[in-house]
């Protein structure tokens, strides 16, 4: 079983920033490096959506046309953890920011394996 712990949000103002982090473990949960890892968000009323993603190797990126330029994607696979460095944030940023393992950078789709999110609200 992955365990995925998100960290980091909290309510900041519009134009601030915010750094996530998310740490994985799990007893079954060897070889983070093997793994494509993700952010994903879900605001009220939406549905979940794509956010960051990122390769094993870290070498890949991809971001959803919203956050490109302001957000940025990385890992470190030596803690198993994979971070997003949040800039310029928007009120339409509000949502509850979700971990995600596993997922395709090809079709931009999610793993298996979630965190239980953290919120970040940012007001105008």
């Amino acid at each position: 079983q992955v365990q995925l712990v998100e960290s980091g949000g909290g309510l900041v103002q519009a134009g601030g920033s915010l750094r996530l982090s998310c740490a994985a473990s799990g007893r079954t949960f060897h070889g983070f490096s093997y793994y494509n890892m993700g952010w994903f968000r879900q605001a009220p009323g939406k549905e979940r959506e794509f956010v960051a993603g990122i390769s094993p190797s870290g070498e890949r990126t991809r971001y959803a046309d919203s956050v490109k330029g302001r957000f940025t994607i990385s890992r470190d696979n030596a803690k198993n953890t994979v971070s997003l460095q949040m800039n310029s944030l928007y009120p339409e940023d509000t949502a509850v920011y979700y971990c995600n393992a596993g997922g395709s950078l090809a079709v931009l789709s999610p793993g298996n394996d979630w965190g239980q999110g953290t919120q970040v609200t940012v007001s105008s």
